[in-house]
């Protein structure tokens, strides 16, 4: 692997003077900051940081990087937790800065560079009453997440991001600015409704966006004790809940940081105040809760419920399965393993997986998950990296105790940094096969292989 002391020190200096944004090594200031991802797992030290203004920063760092023979990463919102957006010696490409927007409101229309996250852009789009699916944890960016599938609040009405991707301006490895539409590229299109950055540098991305303003929502918590019961009542209740509803359970502890043990519901209703009160009215009459935070919000706020939860720099270490069914068995080691959780931040959470999200064939786009179900996943997270070896343990183990309840698919975002191939091809599942060739043909040298990589056919 070449190194930034083999580069031609001419070429830099060429590229810095034409550069719109700046270009970092080690010795400069915001080297450190730059290279600092969500997760303080991650600790690479790449040999330049590109941070890019616009698309002709992105076309110059890839040459660059190819001339100089430089691995390439690529950062956006840098929240993915295997850290795949930071080399180690090589380049990254930091879209971080590239923060434009503009919405439509007469087509409900949302073009977004690749650094925005979904607190950002949220509060773009709710000024004209719209919205799409976005991220659960409102600091996530929306250019992995996007790739990546995308799964939020909204799925089961509005489908997944990936699904309202109508367009993606993309930067090849041989430097070619595509704009990519199911009309003019209609493999790539596909491709890139899911297949993550396997395909060039996404820079924008053009979203349908739907009318919404207000939803109601939020979390009902009851005690460690009743969480037997309270994941029951869940499979039971989820089992014929409208588009509109979505609701999650998770065994964690209280937000108020008393490191109290709690299972609880956090939901998001997206039809009428009248349709929502109906529809969660079982969930208020069930049990007896120990703390109750529903009620009507702005759509932004729900994205922002579960930040406090995964602060920046945190040490995260994640596992995820889609479940074949919430079983009494599974219900019962959740409960089990989740007493003797080493982290006051660690959860065990359980997604629901429904509505408009399963109605979309599997091989319309690149993510094939379309049945109706539940999603497992383990977002352990800490903050002494004393205690790194035991959350990891922790999680690993639990993980293999639910193993008799998986089913086939992963989901590609949660992927850890300790993932082998065979995890990749369970993501895309049917249309790993496609996907290769569309790699090939786009990105045959494999230059972009810090993802959750698809090796060209």
């Amino acid at each position: 692997m070449t190194t930034m002391a083999a580069l031609d020190s001419e070429r830099l200096e060429a590229l810095a003077a034409a550069f719109s944004g700046s270009l970092l090594q080690a010795e400069d200031n915001g080297y450190d900051e730059a290279r600092q991802i969500h997760n303080g797992l991650i600790d690479k030290r790449p040999a330049l940081i590109a941070r890019c203004q616009g698309t002709a920063d992105v076309v110059e760092a890839i040459a660059l990087a190819r001339e100089a023979g430089l691995e390439v990463s690529v950062r956006g919102g840098g929240h993915n937790v295997a850290g795949r957006a930071v080399t180690d010696g090589g380049l990254m490409i930091d879209l971080a800065e590239m923060k434009g927007m503009h919405v439509d409101p007469s087509a409900r229309t949302i073009r977004a560079q690749a650094g925005v996250t979904w607190a950002e852009f949220n509060r773009e789009t709710a000024l004209h009453g719209l919205a799409v699916t976005g991220g659960q944890v409102s600091t996530t960016g929306i250019a992995g997440y996007t790739l990546g599938g995308g799964l939020g609040w909204l799925m089961g009405v509005y489908g997944l991001a990936s699904d309202n991707l109508l367009a993606v301006e993309l930067v090849t490895a041989k430097g070619d600015v595509l704009n990519v539409t199911a009309d003019s590229n209609p493999d790539l299109c596909w491709a890139l409704r899911g297949g993550g950055g396997n395909f060039g540098v996404a820079t924008s991305f053009v979203f349908q966006l739907h009318p919404l303003t207000q939803i109601v929502g939020g979390l009902i918590a009851h005690p460690i004790d009743a969480a037997g019961d309270v994941l029951r009542f869940y499979r039971d209740f989820t089992s014929s809940t409208s588009d509109e509803l979505t609701v999650h359970c998770v065994l964690a502890h209280a937000p108020d940081g008393s490191g109290m043990k709690i299972a609880a519901l956090a939901l998001c209703h997206a039809g009428t105040p009248e349709e929502a009160e109906a529809e969660i009215a079982p969930i208020r009459a069930f049990g007896s809760p120990v703390m109750e935070m529903l009620g009507p919000m702005p759509y932004p706020a729900i994205n922002a419920m579960l930040d406090d939860g995964f602060p920046r720099g945190a040490l995260s270490y994640w596992k995820s399965s889609f479940l074949s069914e919430l079983s009494d068995s599974l219900i019962d080691e959740a409960v089990t393993r989740f007493a003797s959780t080493p982290s006051t931040m660690n959860a065990i959470l359980i997604e629901q997986y429904h509505g408009a999200v399963t109605r979309v064939d599997p091989t319309a786009t690149a993510v094939p998950h379309r049945t109706a179900g539940y999603n497992l996943i383990m977002p352990s997270t800490w903050l002494d990296p004393a205690d790194t070896d035991a959350n990891i343990a922790w999680t690993r183990e639990t993980y293999d105790a639910f193993r008799p309840s998986f089913a086939e698919g992963r989901w590609l975002n949660y992927l850890g940094d300790d993932e082998k191939v065979d995890a990749v091809r369970a993501a895309y599942g049917p249309n790993y096969d496609r996907l290769a060739q569309i790699k090939r043909e786009y990105d045959p040298e494999n230059v972009f292989h810090l993802n959750q990589n698809i090796e060209p056919a």
